[in-house]
This record gives structure tokens, sequence and C-alpha cells, in this order.
């Protein structure tokens, strides 16, 4: 054994072989434990942080209903609750009147109920998180609650118009006015009271003509798009389609109240205010259909997101780029992005997928970046889809 030289002051003691000294031999080192090793011990691995250009920027949904879906979700269950309470009283003023035409009103309530359940049922199945299996998770069960509403109430408007048809035909039946009168007063109060609860206001709430406007986008953030939650939406339409009919109906059952023998007046209003409910669902039914065969959203184009993605510095071309939607409110666009080879494809994906979130609130983008080709030119499959 033999002592080392101090450094700094601290003194050190080891066993030296001959090797050490030039020797040939070997042995083993001892290095003294009292004293902080020359080299630096090595830092523990920090974390590595999130690039500046990485595609998920925005925060990771909160679990359950967003703000805009509980709201919708106490709307239904309001009116859910005013129409079954109304609908009992409707069936039993129906039956005392012999009223076909409350009876009627009684029925398109009953297909209210049974659509405002499917819709808070698709509302809550909607909350599920995707799985490998539904990689989007359950969106889309609240377009299929809103068809399955849809559906429904076509298929009664369409028993009671033969039933109104088959009145038209044979006079042997009796109304008694005062109970009809009242019944469908009644039934006025009950459908402005739902409407009221289901009326979606808000800060983009509007009445445009292609009636695609209603509340703020449900999903994602960025700015929000001029639509609302598509039960809601649903289910309001049938209300009104029904207010509509128990206006008819009251003003029957002031004519019959007053002339009985304009007793015809029942039929009539039952076949005339059952063809504008079957209208007024139409829309509803069409937005729905766009979006179960995957079509472009109705407010937004193809151009301008084209137009948009070209003008992100560094694009050169687009193509496979597609356009559609899970619900009303929840857009996906996926596309390619031929960029020049100069270009920095992470800053051209962040920029591009911000656009896309802040100019048509996408809520879910899926960008290929590639090199640009100049035979992509001439390639078939590069090519923009035709006009519809």
């Amino acid at each position: 054994m033999e002592p080392s030289p101090a450094t700094g002051g601290s003194e050190t003691t080891r066993l030296v072989s001959p090797r050490d000294r030039g020797g040939a031999g070997g042995g083993l080192r001892l290095k003294s434990l009292f004293t902080e090793p020359s080299e630096p011990l090595p830092e523990e691995p920090k974390p590595v942080e999130m690039s500046f250009h990485h595609c998920h920027r925005d925060p990771l949904p909160q679990p359950g209903l967003t703000p805009e879906r509980l709201q919708a979700q106490r709307q239904l269950c309001a009116a859910c609750a005013v129409c079954c309470v109304f609908m009992a009283g409707e069936v039993v003023g129906g039956y005392l009147a012999h009223s076909l035409a409350i009876m009627t009103d009684a029925a398109h309530l009953l297909a209210d109920v049974g659509s405002m359940m499917g819709s808070l049922f698709s509302l809550w199945l909607s909350t599920r998180p995707a799985t490998r299996t539904m990689t989007f998770g359950w969106h889309r069960s609240e377009t299929l609650g809103a068809l399955a509403s849809v559906v429904s109430l076509w298929m009664v408007t369409g028993i009671l118009l033969y039933l109104a048809f088959i009145r038209l035909l044979h006079s042997d039946y009796h109304i008694e006015g005062g109970a009809m009168l009242l019944t469908a007063s009644v039934a006025v109060c009950a459908n402005l009271l739902m409407a009221f609860v289901l009326h979606q206001a808000g800060p983009h709430h509007s009445h445009g003509s292609r009636g695609a406007e209603y509340a703020p986008l449900e999903e994602g953030p960025g700015e929000p798009l001029p639509l609302g939650n598509t039960s809601v939406r649903a289910a309001f339409v049938h209300v009104l389609g029904d207010l509509l009919q128990s206006l008819g109906v009251l003003a029957a059952s002031i004519l019959i109240y007053f002339k009985p023998q304009y007793k015809a007046a029942d039929p009539i209003s039952t076949f005339l205010f059952s063809i504008c409910a079957l209208g007024s669902t139409a829309p509803t039914l069409r937005d729905v259909l766009r979006v179960l065969m995957e079509g472009t959203p109705r407010s937004v184009g193809f151009e301008p997101v084209r137009d948009t993605l070209l003008s992100v510095p560094g694009v050169r071309a687009t193509h496979e780029l597609h356009l559609w939607s899970l619900t009303l409110t929840y857009h996906v666009a996926s596309a390619h992005l031929a960029i020049d080879s100069t270009a920095d494809s992470e800053a051209v994906l962040a920029e591009a997928t911000s656009r896309l979130r802040s100019r048509f609130g996408f809520s879910s983008s899926t960008l290929q970046v590639e090199q640009y080709q100049p035979e992509m030119a001439q390639c078939l499959r590069c090519r923009e889809p035709p006009q519809a």
C-alpha cells in the first residue's frame, strides 16, 4: 500500500499493482470511499419535452359530457317529463272527445318521448372512450338516435294519415266539442313549453335559410361553428311540428264546438298538419343521411379547405383530401400534403393542422406530409374529385 498524492486536501488510499508501476503483473486497485470521485456522477435523464411542432397541441378531452352536451341532456330531460305528463292528458281527453285529431297529437307526443329517450341514451353512449374496435368512439350514436327519431315520427304520421283518410270517407263518428276544445288548448300550452325548453339560444344562434344554424360547436377547440346538438335539434323540430298541429287542432275544435255539423274538420286538420310535420323533419333527415353517407359537412366547402392547405408555406400540392363528419358538429379531415424539399415537414404539419382547426372547426385532422414530385401532376389518383 502507498499513499497517493493529495488532491485538493483529500487523501486516498489504494492497493497498487505492479502494472500501475509499469510492471508486468496484475492486481486490484482499491479507491478510497472517503473522497469524492474526480469524475462527476451521471445526471438523471430528464423527460423529453414535446416538440414545438407536435400535432396534438390541444388538451386531452375531459371525461364525461361536454358543457354543451350537459345542457342538451338537461333540456331533453325536462322536455321529456313535460311531454309524458301532457301526453297522458291528451290520451284521456282524446278518448273522451272521440277526436282523432287529439289522438294524433298524443301519438306525436308519444313519438317525441321515444325519440327524446333515444337521444338521451345516445348522449350517454357518446361519452364512452374510443377503443381498438371503435377507434372514433361512439359519437355517431347521436346521429343514429336522430335518424331513429325521424323515422319513428314518419311511421306514426303515416298511420294517422290513413285513419284520417278513413274518417273522411265514412262519417260514422261523433266528437265532443267541449272536451276537444279543452284538450287542444292544453296541448298548445304543452308544446309551447317544450319548444321553450328545447330552444337552443346562444351567441351564434340564427334562423338561416339553409336550416343548419343552431348553436356553438360541441366538440373541439377553435372558433365555434353555427351548429348545435343534433339530438336537441331533432326534438325541437318535432315539437315545432306538433305545435303547428296543435294549433290546427285547436282551430278545428273551436269550429266543431260552435258548429258540430263541421265535424269533418277533425280528420282534415289531422291530414293537413301531419303533412306539415313530415315536411318539417325533412331537413333533419337530409342532414343525418349526409353524415351517414360520409358527405362533406354542409358548413365546410371542399375548395376553401383545399386553398387553405395550399396557402401553408412549403405546400406545393394536395391530394387524397377527404372531409366528413361523425355528427353534424364533429368534423374530420384527412389529406396528403406534397411539400418542397427545403420545407420543414413538422412546421408544415403544425401550421396546416392549426388552420384546419381554427378556420373550419375540424375536431380531428390526419395529414400525411411527403416530398413533392413533378409526376404528381399527371397521377390519376392525385386528381381532385369532380363536382357532384
